[in-house]
């Protein structure tokens, strides 16, 4: 890389990392105090409405954040389009939502759900309010910006969200942080963002955009349906206690895979957009990001499917331990996440947004016939396939990454299959020297230390040069 992307790469990962990073530590804190304090049927209601609000969202967006990230000059025309169209979306969709809420409720047999889910829903206008401001700084590379403000507006919402639960107002508090946290984000993007709306709007810059935006609304449509699907079908055909269990263990394991998938998305398609005129700069970016992707999510990931146990036990107690399996299935699929992320970015980059596309749609109906197959089957076999297809269509990204002239099957190979038999390593010899200690602490302490010595040590003595060149690319130097 030149040294000014070098930089630039190397403070968006960084930032990244250590934004997401503390917003999962203040997630957790605050989700100790929550599961500790509400019940699993509370987080079960609010995990059955998920799904409408998520796709809400969706619609309101509509793909056009990245497609202003995409474009290579961008006006204030385009910025003042999509924020009218954005505003205009989310009101509209949120009135129809509204005098749908009552149908919800008699599908999942649930009256409350009319009134919360009206009120969750306003969340999705607030984050709509917001999708400008942020495509500003996505497109400026200001990862340090959007990260402190979301830090202060999850601090805000999550206590918000403690003192409801405290005052005994049930899976009304969690909705109340939702909304707190979505507001509080929106209006402080705002204040720093320097970019402000004009009252003008112009019809030929919104459609300009249209082509790349429509194919991310796809895109995510799909992704957000897929991640959600679980609780639609556990809220509608298990109830609410076993979805609130899949909500918890579903919550744990997105606290580390968003982590990761943040510090890419932060930098993955801005980086790459950079290079296109290079393919052979590209494809040595991709590479060196698809390894610090493996280096960091496999044992990440993995290590948290190994200690799932210990940590619901300690921190929420064990009126929670059927999420425990639940979050090991999740942790093990979750794992590769990351790794199609990037692929993702990197077929947007390309000016190839179809690929991404249909490949995320074709992957969503595989998941979706496999659940159509296995919900009669039990919960944790239904999670086993739909972690599995996940697993396998890395190897689809990978396909077309090859055909795109970016990596062969070889080099994917190479990138990826050392750091997870090093994980693998890692992970087994932790579970081994914790297997007969009873104490969920000292066996917490066990594992995490066996695992990171055995780790390091590999990674160290097999691939020294890349280790290094990983450390210097964190603290923003040249290895």
């Amino acid at each position: 890389m030149s040294d000014n992307l070098k930089s630039k790469t190397a403070k968006g990962l960084l930032w990244g990392g250590l934004g997401n990073g503390l917003m999962q530590i203040l997630n957790l804190l605050f989700g100790v105090f929550l599961a500790r304090l509400l019940s699993p049927g509370d987080y079960g209601i609010i995990g059955s409405l998920t799904i409408f609000s998520a796709l809400a969202g969706i619609f309101s967006e509509s793909g056009f954040i990245l497609a202003i990230v995409n474009k290579k000059e961008v006006s204030d025309a385009d910025f003042n389009a999509v924020f009218w169209f954005n505003v205009a979306m989310s009101l509209s969709i949120y009135t129809i939502l509204w005098f749908c809420a009552p149908l919800i409720s008699k599908f999942y047999s649930q009256p409350e759900m009319t009134a919360l889910a009206r009120f969750i829903f306003l969340g999705f206008v607030a984050s709509a309010l917001s999708a400008t401001p942020t495509a500003w700084f996505f497109r400026n590379l200001d990862v340090r910006t959007r990260s402190s403000v979301q830090i202060i507006a999850l601090l805000l919402s999550g206590i918000g969200g403690v003192v409801a639960a405290f005052m005994g107002l049930g899976y009304w508090a969690i909705a109340i942080q939702t909304l707190l946290y979505t507001f509080c984000n929106s209006a402080i993007l705002w204040i720093r963002c320097p970019w402000r709306p004009g009252f003008s709007f112009s019809p030929s810059a919104l459609r300009a955009l249209l082509p790349f935006s429509l194919k991310q609304l796809g895109v995510s449509l799909f992704t957000q349906f897929n991640n959600n699907i679980f609780s639609v079908l556990l809220g509608r055909f298990y109830g609410m206690r076993i979805t609130g269990f899949y909500t918890q263990g579903n919550k744990w394991t997105a606290m580390g895979a968003s982590t990761l998938t943040g510090m890419l998305n932060g930098v993955g398609q801005p980086v790459l957009r950079q290079t296109i005129e290079d393919p052979d700069r590209t494809a040595r970016i991709f590479r060196r990001l698809l390894r610090f992707t493996c280096l960091v999510g496999f044992p990440a990931m993995f290590g948290l499917a190994i200690v799932a146990k210990e940590v619901i036990i300690l921190l929420i107690t064990d009126k929670w331990l059927p999420s425990v399996i639940i979050m090991q299935i999740l942790c093990i699929g979750g794992a590769f996440l990351p790794i199609s992320t990037l692929y993702g970015n990197l077929f947007n980059s390309l000016g190839r947004p179809g690929t991404y596309m249909w490949n995320t749609i074709a992957l969503g109906l595989c998941q979706l016939g496999c659940l159509c197959f296995s919900w009669r089957l039990g919960l944790e076999l239904m999670l086993a396939i739909y972690s599995i297809v996940n697993i396998i269509w890395v190897g689809v990204w990978e396909w077309f990454a090859c055909r795109a002239g970016v990596i062969s099957f070889r080099q994917a190979l190479a990138d990826i299959l050392p750091y997870l038999i090093f994980t693998a390593i890692a992970m087994g010899a932790a579970i081994a020297a914790a297997w007969s200690i009873a104490s969920p602490l000292l066996s917490l302490m066990i594992k995490i230390a066996v695992a990171t010595i055995i780790y390091i040590a590999q990674i160290r003595f097999f691939q020294p040069a890349f280790f290094a060149e990983a450390l210097a690319f964190l603290r923003r130097k040249r290895p």
